[in-house]
């Protein structure tokens, strides 16, 4: 019954959570879309950790998508064990700089002062639930080798069966606990996304494509000689 709520409900109800909530905070409270960016109060350590953050966190999240999308291009693609050693290596790299740059950008959160102060419960919450996606990914290419290959036998399927509303959830029962931590907490942070400040990544600046330029003067008292 616990497997069936974890792996066959619970990602339909935060799928549901993210659109609902999303659409309500973009209709009702547009300015909370923002990132509510602190880099003017703290600068340096945000450089080390947001940076290799973002680049990191991009590459991996598209290796998982294209894995998910074309399983069996993917598979394909790994069939070299060239290519699947050189996958898996690249992959532990980016897994371990994600993993340091998110402690640098969370040790910059608790001993900064000013960015404490700003840094909201669910802020923390998203951040906690971040590491712990992290360092399970990061133990699961470690300790769990060739991810890229069993991925399209296992996680891939799950997948497509909750697509096709059809939960199928024997492929995550039969993983070690680790994978299924991993699986969950993935959804856990889509339920949570529209309450945090991470809901800015899906915003369009649509407007600002027909937005006027903006004329800027800069005014300056002549000295009197």
């Amino acid at each position: 019954m616990a497997d069936l709520i974890l792996f066959g409900v619970f990602p339909y109800v935060a799928m549901a959570l993210a659109i609902g909530v999303g659409i309500y905070r973009y209709t009702i409270d547009r300015y909370s879309w923002s990132s509510q960016s602190s880099q003017f109060l703290e600068s340096k350590a945000l450089f080390w950790g947001s940076l290799p953050w973002h680049y990191a966190i991009l590459l991996i999240l598209i290796a998982h998508f294209l894995a998910f999308l074309v399983p069996a291009g993917w598979g394909a693609l790994l069939g070299s064990p060239a290519r699947l050693v050189l996958l898996e290596i690249t992959g532990m790299a980016l897994g371990i700089t994600t993993l340091i740059a998110l402690v640098i950008l969370i040790f910059r959160r608790v001993i900064n002062p000013r960015v404490n102060a700003v840094t909201s419960r669910i802020d923390w919450v998203l951040l906690a639930s971040l590491l712990l996606q992290v360092a399970a990914g990061v133990y699961i290419a470690i300790n769990l080798r060739w991810g890229g290959a069993w991925y399209v036998h296992t996680i891939s399927p799950w997948l497509w069966s909750l697509v096709k509303l059809d939960p199928q959830i024997s492929y995550l029962t039969n993983m070690p606990w680790v994978v299924q931590l991993h699986a969950v907490n993935a959804f856990f942070l889509v339920a949570i996304f529209p309450f945090s400040r991470l809901v800015h990544v899906v915003s369009i600046p649509l407007g600002y494509l027909g937005r006027p330029y903006q004329v800027v003067i800069w005014y300056r008292q002549r000295r009197s000689s």
